[in-house]
């Protein structure tokens, strides 16, 4: 089956471009003959010329013969992939040749396929549309993939919070807070190179699995109304260690390290104090992976407003002034000043699961 090779954009049909270069006179025409009508097909005979029309025209595809005068096919692709404005472009090898070293090569040195001459023209189509969508189809794989592990982080989430009867609400909330502070980071500039590059629909998705260790946690303990006793609440505790010792044991048996990475920074280091008298590693300051010091915020605000069957909810007002007094000693002063400026937002959270 033949993909779309065009778009509709306001009405109007969009052809994507193809550059096919062959000193072969036939073979430009044969080409020229199976594209057309699928997309915009410019021949050239040489890849001097080829150079040429690249100063103004930059192709969706190129399609390149190999055994030229002048400059051979290997010669002009090494070029192509030298220059900035070109080393992205696929380059398809269409040759006669069946020499396998001559393939290797090419792969080598950057093309993306080989077809053999003389072509046929459905097989000529269907690999040209596979490399000119193959960013489209690599999204929809990815999206497939980002489906499945939320999916997953969301029944876990479920899990643990179905276990911990007094914290409802809790994961979902702390996870918009943590939405509303990378934002606000972005926006102000705070530890922005550290975060520029993080893609924040994960992190907010894994930021859900910050307190999975309390799986391992008795439910004597984890759902005890009174307070605990100093072994329970050193017990209670463990679930930070827990918790990366859960998402250290998925990385290793699934290789997915990098959508976990954030998780398990999460759920380890939640519990530090930016005066290091946290727990569970003891670290000060910026040794604190950013990702705990963002949630220990999220995640302490959230315990202060929420009633307990061993404490009732603070007003906001007092839970923001507390935040704000453990100012470099709970809590890191850059993210507080953040905090701050996201009070109203915090509250809107609050409110909105109150009204549920």
């Amino acid at each position: 089956m033949l993909y779309k090779t065009n778009c509709q954009c306001n009405n109007k049909q969009i052809m994507k471009t193809i550059f096919a270069v062959d000193d072969n006179d036939m073979n430009l025409t044969k080409a020229k003959q199976a594209l057309t009508g699928h997309y915009r097909v410019l021949t050239m005979p040489s890849a001097e010329r080829m150079f040429a029309l690249l100063e103004k025209i930059t192709p969706n595809l190129i399609l390149l013969d190999i055994e030229m005068p002048g400059m051979d096919g290997f010669t002009a692709l090494k070029k192509l992939m030298e220059e900035e404005k070109t080393a992205k472009i696929p380059v398809m090898f269409l040759t006669a040749s069946t020499d396998e070293e001559v393939e290797a090569r090419g792969f080598e040195l950057g093309a993306v396929d080989f077809v053999s001459k003389p072509f046929s023209t459905s097989v000529l189509l269907n690999r040209i549309a596979t490399h000119l969508h193959i960013d489209e189809i690599i999204k929809k794989r990815t999206a497939r993939i980002e489906q499945l592990q939320n999916g997953i982080i969301l029944v876990t989430a479920a899990i643990v919070e179905n276990r911990d009867k007094l914290t409802g609400g809790h994961i979902e909330r702390t996870s918009l807070y943590l939405k509303l502070m990378i934002d606000e980071m972005l926006t102000k500039g705070v530890y922005v190179e550290e975060i520029k590059d993080w893609d924040v629909d994960v992190l907010v998705s894994s930021a859900r699995l910050h307190d999975v260790g309390k799986i391992e946690i008795s439910d004597l303990i984890l759902n005890k109304p009174d307070k605990l006793t100093p072994d329970e609440l050193e017990r209670m505790r463990s679930h930070t260690l827990e918790g990366e010792r859960i998402i250290d044991q998925v990385i290793v048996k699934t290789g997915e390290g990098w959508f976990l990475h954030h998780a398990r920074l999460f759920a380890g280091y939640h519990h530090e104090r930016w005066d290091g008298g946290g727990y569970p590693h003891g670290l000060k300051n910026e040794r604190i992976p950013l990702q705990g010091r963002i949630m220990a915020i999220a995640d302490v605000y959230d315990a202060l407003i929420s009633e307990r069957p061993y404490k009732k909810a603070f007003p906001r007002a007092d839970a923001e002034r507390i935040i704000h007094d453990d100012t470099g000693a709970a809590f890191d002063p850059n993210l507080v000043e953040v905090f701050l400026e996201l009070k109203d937002a915090f509250a809107e959270v609050v409110e909105s699961y109150r009204s549920i």
